[in-house]
């Protein structure tokens, strides 16, 4: 039988897994208003138009970003992500 520790840190890490992601992409500038002036995000997407001619290609790093900033995570994705971070959490809880 799991431990309460095991299972507080499965659930946890579900938690931060889902959450995290959009947090962070609102952090380094990837807005549901678009990306942000001056940010990490706007220099990205800048070094992607250079490489791209001009513009940004769909499914590059910059346009999947972006997509996530604006829209959200689907909830499939959300249920997936926190999915693998309970998994994470599961394995790092036999370690401890």
């Amino acid at each position: 039988m799991a431990s309460i520790g095991t299972i507080v840190g499965v659930v946890a890490g579900a938690g931060v897994a889902a959450v995290g992601v959009p947090v962070v992409l609102g952090v380094v500038g990837f807005t549901g208003a678009g990306i942000a002036a001056g940010s990490y995000a706007a220099g990205m997407m800048s070094a992607a138009a250079v490489a791209g001619g001009g513009g940004v290609a769909t499914g590059t790093t910059v346009a999947v970003c972006q997509s996530i900033g604006a829209a959200g995570l689907a909830s499939s994705t959300t249920a997936a992500l926190g999915a693998g971070g309970a998994a994470v959490a599961a394995v790092v809880a036999k370690f401890f």
